[in-house]
């Protein structure tokens, strides 16, 4: 009589090798790093591992990634710029991410291709992230023609990841004609989003007290529009004075360049009441600013603003990277410490000896 055949770890055709083989190969293949020329080639296609891989590549601050990550940039800069650029802030509470997923679904029904680009603050003490933005836009991030991609706001001031604005082009490269980009929340991330992007949408609730008028202040001045989102139930009513209010307001601040009168208006991401209107409202300052020359006019403004900060920031790597200053680094901060230099002449110190080594 045969015998059955035995099964046991050795056994090649046991389920657990089997999966371990599977794994191991999955795990290969997502290691094996395409040449530059399939991943330039891969992002144009519109292919969202390959722009993930990109992004991954201008994310990284290891030095060996900067010649290939610039190289797909200049790559793909020619197929980019074809898109409408929407920056969405607000106060934590307010709803960004509900919001978004409610007025990206819109988007998609009008056939859009959107890629949301939003920013996780990083932990000053642990520097890490959540990065759970895929899981507050569940519906959208399942979407074929979108894409939702949260990156870690690291150490650059105010919240914006350092490379929001190279990812901008590889999306809009990949085909994606609409880009959002959502902020942290109120503070100096707003100025930088601000700094690339078409329209800028300052998300309110009723009813958040006067605690928050200084801050508001500055961000409603750079507002395209604002819009008062949980508009239902009970906050209807206070959703609709507080829609009066600041329209009230609005008419104190000074004309905008683009000829744009900014408005308020309400909406409930939850019932996706008034995201119509939001959409509509975008539309009407793009054509308004596109026929007065304003739109090229700012994108051209944006440009010479990021190439400064491009410089700026590339002294800033080259100079903390450079092996001599990051020895008198430590040096002179005990000295600081120790009150037996002044911070002015320390850094006078330390920049003197950087210019000094630079040919």
């Amino acid at each position: 009589m045969k015998k059955d055949k035995p099964t046991s770890a050795n056994n090649e055709d046991s389920p657990e090798i089997f999966n371990t083989a599977v794994l191991k190969k999955i795990q290969q293949a997502r290691m094996a790093q395409p040449s530059t020329e399939e991943l330039i080639s891969r992002v144009l296609a519109g292919e969202i591992n390959a722009l993930s891989r990109a992004i991954t590549l201008i994310e990284s601050s290891n030095p060996n990634h900067f010649s290939k990550a610039n190289e797909i940039i200049n790559a793909c800069l020619p197929h980019a710029n074809k898109s409408i650029r929407i920056g969405i802030t607000g106060v934590p509470g307010v709803g960004k991410s509900t919001f978004i997923e409610a007025f990206g679904k819109h988007l998609r029904n009008q056939e859009k291709k959107i890629a949301v680009l939003t920013i996780d603050p990083s932990s000053s003490i642990s520097h890490g992230s959540i990065l759970g933005d895929k899981t507050r836009m569940e519906e959208l991030a399942k979407d074929p023609n979108a894409y939702v991609r949260p990156s870690a706001s690291g150490e650059t001031l105010g919240g914006v990841a350092r490379k929001t604005r190279e990812t901008i082009i590889l999306c809009e490269a990949a085909g994606f004609d609409t880009i959002i980009i959502e902020t942290v929340g109120v503070g100096q991330s707003e100025t930088a989003v601000h700094s690339m992007v078409d329209f800028f949408l300052l998300l309110q609730i009723a009813g958040a007290g006067d605690e928050l008028q200084g801050i508001k202040r500055g961000i409603m001045e750079m507002a395209d529009a604002i819009v008062i989102n949980k508009s239902d139930g009970d906050n209807i009513q206070k959703a609709t004075l507080a829609k009066s209010e600041i329209n009230r307001a609005l008419h104190l601040f000074p004309s905008k360049k683009s000829g744009w009168i900014p408005m308020a208006t309400t909406c409930s991401a939850k019932t996706h009441e008034g995201i119509t209107e939001v959409w509509l409202n975008i539309l009407k300052y793009i054509e308004l600013t596109k026929s007065n020359g304003y739109f090229d006019t700012k994108r051209a403004e944006q440009n010479e603003f990021w190439l400064l900060e491009t410089i700026n920031n590339q002294l800033q790597q080259d100079f903390y990277n450079n092996t001599e200053i990051q020895d008198l680094l430590e040096k002179t901060k005990k000295a600081v410490q120790n009150n037996e230099s002044s911070p002015f002449a320390a850094a006078q110190l330390l920049l003197e000896t950087y210019f000094k080594n630079k040919p």
